[in-house]
């Protein structure tokens, strides 16, 4: 049984999440809260809380500040993210901050149950037409190769490093292939031994490895 927080300023919102949420008989809705604070009281009870459903945009402590607070103290706790904002600058720091995920809020019940589901897994779960464009969102700001000790550790060549920055930056197989004058297909051997050395799944992955490990 998964246990979920829902934490959202509108009790509208609250109740029906916790009403079409708890329909399902994998989860259990063991509290609602109205901000990040409260969440965050509610776990320092002794809450049993394996996920966090959290909207981004609340008073007191919204969001963000609120995945912070709750990942330092509680890093076993999974964070969604449910908000009807696509604002670039919320997601980069909810992920920064450590959310598993992030979700609108227009989406079915059944991609909502099903996303935390796979979050409570281990998996990161981002909204399609968030994934699409978060490559390009993370962008390098400093240096344009990653600090070395940051990647070393993961066993990663220089080639692999590069590819890392480059997938960061948005671009695709190909573009990467031109720029370090490589075939597109050793590329995309690159990319298939950089998600095994970094036990990630795609290359949204790859590019939130690198905003929180290098740039974070």
């Amino acid at each position: 049984m998964i246990s979920v927080l829902i934490v959202d300023d509108d009790p509208f919102i609250r109740e029906s999440l916790k009403l079409l949420v708890g329909m399902d008989p994998d989860i259990e809705v063991s509290a609602v809260a109205e901000h990040g604070e409260e969440a965050l009281a509610l776990l320092e009870e002794g809450l049993p809380v394996d996920v966090v459903l959290m909207d981004i945009r609340m008073p007191v402590c919204d969001g963000v500040e609120g995945t912070r607070r709750i990942r330092e103290r509680h890093s076993d706790v999974r964070v969604l993210m449910l908000t009807t904002f696509d604002d670039d600058e919320y997601i980069v720091e909810a992920l920064r901050n450590g959310a598993s995920g992030y979700l609108l809020k227009n989406i079915p019940p059944d991609r909502i149950i099903q996303g935390i589901k796979t979050v409570h897994d281990g998996n990161m779960l981002i909204h399609p037409d968030i994934a699409r464009k978060l490559t390009g969102m993370l962008r390098p700001t400093a240096q344009p190769v990653p600090k070395s000790a940051e990647l070393e550790q993961f066993g990663l060549t220089p080639t692999e490093k590069k590819v890392v920055v480059l997938i960061a930056e948005g671009l695709s197989n190909k573009e990467i292939a031109g720029q370090l004058y490589l075939s597109e297909g050793t590329v995309k051997n690159y990319v298939t031994e950089i998600l095994g050395k970094l036990n990630l799944r795609d290359r949204t992955q790859i590019a939130i490895f690198y905003l929180r490990k290098v740039q974070g």
